[in-house]
């Protein structure tokens, strides 16, 4: 005896995902910079320095000077000795007038007058101290910078951007389906 059989068969629904993912891209242009750096201007002045040696006395002391000096010394020592001379005759004079007070008025002048000083020994052509002068000023010196700033050109350049949006696409890849099959339902016999 068969029983009757019901089969059933049976498939489910699938579903097709399709996905395309988003793409970006971002691009980044390098800034434009421009630097110039102007020079500096330096103004530099100097004065230059001055040295001054006088040895007129150096060379007087060594007697050896200019002739106008030579002739004003001469002039003035001539000078000097005429008073000297008036002075000593003037005082000689007074001591004869006076002649009878004590005294030897007539000798001691004729030795004073017949015989000459004693000269004084000595080097004469070495200069005195400190007869050289010397004068110094120094040189100036004056620095004037002017400084220049830079100048500093900077452009800045957009982003690149691109975007490309993803995708799904959802679609049905098999349908549901369903089979019955009945077997034996009505029997023969």
């Amino acid at each position: 005896m068969q029983l009757p059989q019901i089969r059933m068969q049976s498939q489910m629904a699938q579903i097709n995902i399709l996905q395309t993912n988003a793409s970006q891209e971002i691009q980044q242009p390098k800034a434009s910079l421009s630097i110039e750096q102007p020079k500096a201007k330096v103004t530099i002045q100097t004065t230059p320095s001055k040295l001054q040696i006088d040895q007129t006395r150096a060379w007087e002391d060594m007697n050896l000077m200019h002739i106008f000096k030579r002739i004003e010394k001469y002039a003035n020592e001539g000078i000097q000795g005429a008073h000297e001379g008036t002075a000593r005759r003037v005082q000689q004079g007074d001591a004869l007038m006076r002649i009878e007070n004590k005294g030897n008025p007539i000798s001691s002048q004729a030795v004073q007058n017949g015989f000459d000083h004693m000269k004084k020994l000595g080097i004469k052509f070495i200069p005195s101290m400190f007869a050289v002068k010397i004068d110094y000023q120094p040189s100036r010196l004056s620095i004037d910078v002017k400084v220049n700033k830079p100048i500093i050109r900077a452009e800045a350049h957009q982003p690149n951007y691109q975007f490309t949006p993803g995708n799904v696409e959802i679609g049905i890849r098999n349908y549901q389906s369903l089979k019955i099959d009945f077997e034996n339902l009505f029997s023969q016999e």
